[in-house]
């Protein structure tokens, strides 16, 4: 996609330091990084979100998000990462992708900058749970 930033890294046309170019995927330095060492990692094919992503190219491309998830405590030292996704609201580009960020205890990093809200009763997380499970038994 001609305005897309991240198909942009893809094809080589705009400026980005690469951590994997596989046929799977490409991963990159965010410019923004929550801590040093935070990846982006794209399809190569112009993907919206992840709900857009063939099912035939899922284990390929996870593959990849799980292999970084292994490199950058590996090359970096940390305890583990955060991998996370957005989907349409926060997605800073209208292309899939997943962040794989660099996590030790103690970085300061809480509840990763989201506010929590609990459920008024047991009854009411059971009624989400049932929308939710009905949603997914019809798609």
């Amino acid at each position: 996609m001609a305005d897309c930033v991240f198909c942009g890294i893809v094809a080589g046309t705009v400026p980005a330091f690469k951590v994997a170019d596989t046929p799977e995927g490409v991963g990159f330095l965010d410019v923004r990084p929550v801590f040093k060492g935070h990846v982006l990692i794209v399809p190569r094919a112009h993907v919206p979100q992840l709900t857009d992503l063939p099912s035939s190219d899922l284990a390929d491309y996870f593959g990849l998000v799980q292999r970084l998830a292994e490199a950058v405590p590996a090359a970096l030292g940390s305890q583990g990462t955060f991998v996370a996704n957005n989907n349409v609201v926060s997605q800073s580009q209208p292309h899939l992708h997943f962040h794989v960020v660099p996590r030790t205890k103690g970085d300061g990093l809480r509840g990763f900058f989201w506010p929590r809200h609990k459920y008024a009763s047991d009854e009411e997380a059971a009624e989400y749970a049932a929308r939710i499970g009905t949603a997914f038994g019809s798609g």
